[in-house]
């Protein structure tokens, strides 16, 4: 029998799968007030749905900061987001009030290595280019250099960033008969890296060497807009370049000039800053993009697919909802933010 100091009421920003609301709701003692929509809940709900609540499961898209914890108040305990990352997240301050925070760190790394390839081919053979020229009568016969993309046969790879992502990315990439992988972040890994012979280099020889860039790493203040105008004046003009980590990462004015000027070959992302991006970005406007007539070299812009896999987001939320918010706040789990 539960006593009463299981008794909690959870706070669900979004409408999420059955699956993951029914094993929250069957935890125990939860009581789950939901924005039943698939839409962003509106800050003015969120401070209202929040307030008095022992438990709070957020999105990604969700900015949890000192006011939503001051209307709150103090009864909150815990906080689960849906989502790998946790930048959303005021954790300084969340941690002065002692409210632990639930994530999932592993749950969507080979949804996001799977999309981060498909990126990577999808962009560098100019497939939804060649797509939208069968569909406009571009295709008219056979030429010899036309939708001529870059093949990853005795390329050189590197990763930005080589966590589980682009750990998980350089093995799905290795069958291709990629020559050799080069990797930049903080620090060396030298027994994870030796699965693919990957070479520690500091980022401005990633840049200069690699065919196909991967950018794989966590939005930190060290990494925000590390990719910029002299990371990508580095690269060569063949290289391609892609993004499935944080928008904020890139410099997209520096990203838009490099395509534009014809610094890098190409460009694919599945993340932007701001996500969606305005329909009149600049971004939006170059070719593979198809929303305007082609102008530049090729751009994919994928809007945040990594995590898109039926079964991937269901076993997110009943992660997130089962071990962040009822672990985290009463038995403790291998999934929270110290």
């Amino acid at each position: 029998m539960r006593t009463a100091r299981w008794a909690m009421e959870v706070f669900v920003t979004r409408r999420i799968p059955a699956a993951g609301l029914r094993a929250l709701s069957e935890a125990g003692g939860c009581t789950v007030q939901q924005w039943d929509s698939n839409e962003p809940v509106p800050r003015a709900e969120l401070l209202a749905g929040v307030a008095g609540k022992q438990g709070l499961l957020c999105l990604l898209s969700d900015r949890i900061d000192k006011e939503v914890l001051d209307a709150a108040g103090s009864g909150l305990k815990v906080i689960s987001t849906m989502s790998v990352g946790f930048d959303h997240l005021a954790l300084h301050e969340i941690k002065k009030r002692g409210i632990r925070v639930g994530y999932t760190p592993d749950v969507l790394t080979d949804a996001t290595a799977e999309l981060s390839v498909a990126l990577l081919l999808a962009t560098c053979r100019r497939l939804p280019e060649s797509v939208e020229e069968v569909k406009n009568g571009g295709w008219t016969t056979w030429k010899p250099l036309w939708m001529c993309g870059y093949g990853l046969s005795d390329s050189i790879v590197g990763i930005l960033g080589l966590g589980r992502i682009g750990q998980a990315v350089a093995r799905r990439l290795k069958p291709f008969g990629v020559k050799k992988f080069l990797y930049a972040g903080s620090h060396p890994k030298p027994e994870i890296a030796a699965e693919f012979q990957a070479e520690f280099v500091p980022i401005t020889r990633l840049a200069e060497e690699s065919d196909f860039i991967v950018v794989t790493c966590a939005l930190t203040p060290e990494t925000q807009g590390i990719c910029n105008k002299d990371f990508f004046c580095r690269m060569k003009k063949n290289s391609v370049f892609i993004n499935t980590s944080r928008g904020a990462v890139v410099n997209q004015e520096d990203l838009y000039n490099a395509l534009v000027n014809g610094q890098i070959a190409a460009a694919g992302l599945d993340v932007t800053t701001p996500e969606p991006l305005p329909t009149d970005h600049p971004l939006l406007s170059l070719k593979n993009c198809a929303y305007r007539e082609p102008k530049c070299n090729p751009c994919l812009l994928k809007k945040g697919l990594g995590s898109t896999i039926h079964h991937r987001r269901t076993f997110s939320l009943q992660t997130s909802r089962m071990e962040g918010i009822w672990g985290s706040a009463y038995r403790g789990c291998s999934a929270f933010v110290e």
